[in-house]
């Protein structure tokens, strides 16, 4: 059994650390799944909304302190309760978003590793056991070291995290997973290769013969029935390749523009997912930048999901020179975590990505 409870400690402390960690590395991304969570169709806690981002810093924080206080056998008592509390509450989370078909991805790993919901369901099921392993044998952990040692490796810790998510909060995060990273090309990530899977539906026809209903299930076309059409019903019953990136466009007053400017060599692109919510210090900064790119022969648009009216204050207020075009709220919220961000393309590809804090290291 001794044996058993350290191979679960080992197992849930290094998966609790990693888990903590790649969230922590973007505590942003963190905090808009909680948005998700927080929604009227989900949970329906709206009066969380305002809190999600330091909700998300402190669970991401105290899931890497949890797993360094298993591993080291600090307050034993304390961690695997915490431990036992939070596997409950995220088991019972992600049956529900899973068998509701309420959130798609559940973002227990971020974007370093999406887990559908059922998966992420089966992992907390296998966590749960180990966990209660620990909660029953609890005697059995020891701490490696005397208790003043593990006081201060915890605090460390603490420490080291807050001032991580404090730092990729005021810059970017510091490991890319998204498809949108530094070196990635767009165009690319938006093509589907030869041969992919494609989806595939089924309909079930309804039709009258004879006076009598009739259902007849085709995978599309149209059946050859001599009776009178009623309804017809449609069930995705397997899903096609979606590339990484399937929800990018650059449009104005109706027009696309996504091949054309994806297609320039020398492209700065300032995102703003929603102006109203953007920071006016940011504004401040990126302004003088923008005029530096334009004059070494840039392209400069901005990108953002408000309408045109606020954008259009927003442009006039900082004394912007460029054109605001519109996109996706969260394909922009996906690219870059800062409102507003400065992407560098060339041709497509993605050579710089800056929060605003750090415009002044734009490499034109």
């Amino acid at each position: 059994m001794k044996i058993l409870v350290n191979i679960s400690r080992i197992l849930v402390g290094v998966l609790f650390i990693f888990s903590g960690f790649v969230k922590l590395n973007d505590p942003l991304g963190f905090s808009y799944k909680l948005i998700d969570y927080f929604a009227p169709d989900v949970l329906n806690l709206e009066f969380l909304i305002p809190y999600a981002l330091p909700l998300a810093i402190f669970l991401v924080i105290f899931e890497v302190v949890l797993g360094v206080t298993l591993l080291i056998g600090f307050r034993v008592k304390f961690t695997v309760w915490s431990l036992l509390l939070m596997i409950v509450f995220f088991t019972f989370l992600t049956f529900y978003s899973a068998y509701f078909n309420k959130v798609t991805d559940c973002g227990c790993f971020g974007d370093a590793i999406p887990l559908t919901p059922w998966q992420s369901f089966i992992k907390d099921i296998i966590l749960l056991v180990f966990i209660l392993i620990l909660f029953f044998y609890q005697e059995s952990i020891k701490p490696i070291t005397s208790e003043k040692i593990n006081t201060v490796i915890t605090i460390m810790v603490t420490v080291l995290c807050g001032w991580f998510g404090y730092h990729v909060l005021h810059h970017l995060p510091s490991l890319d997973f998204r498809p949108y990273k530094v070196g990635a090309n767009i165009t690319e990530g938006m093509s589907v290769p030869e041969g992919a899977p494609k989806a595939v539906f089924e309909y079930r026809w309804k039709f009258k013969v004879n006076g009598e209903e009739k259902i007849i299930t085709t995978n599309g076309d149209y059946p050859s029935v001599d009776g009178e059409f009623v309804d017809v019903e449609t069930e995705q019953i397997a899903e096609g390749y979606q590339p990484p990136i399937h929800d990018f466009t650059i449009e104005k007053d109706g027009e696309d523009f996504t091949q054309e400017f994806l297609g320039a060599e020398k492209l700065v692109m300032i995102i703003a997912y929603n102006v109203s919510s953007s920071s006016a210090e940011g504004w401040e900064l990126i302004q003088p930048i923008t005029e530096r790119a334009l004059k070494k022969g840039y392209k400069v648009i901005g990108l953002t999901a408000s309408i045109q009216a606020d954008a259009e204050l927003y442009k006039k207020e900082f004394d912007l020179n460029f054109e605001f075009y519109t996109c996706d709220e969260t394909a922009l919220k996906t690219i870059v975590r800062s409102n507003p961000g400065i992407l560098k393309l060339n041709k497509g590809t993605v050579i710089q990505k800056l929060h605003f804090n750090d415009a002044d290291d734009l490499n034109l």
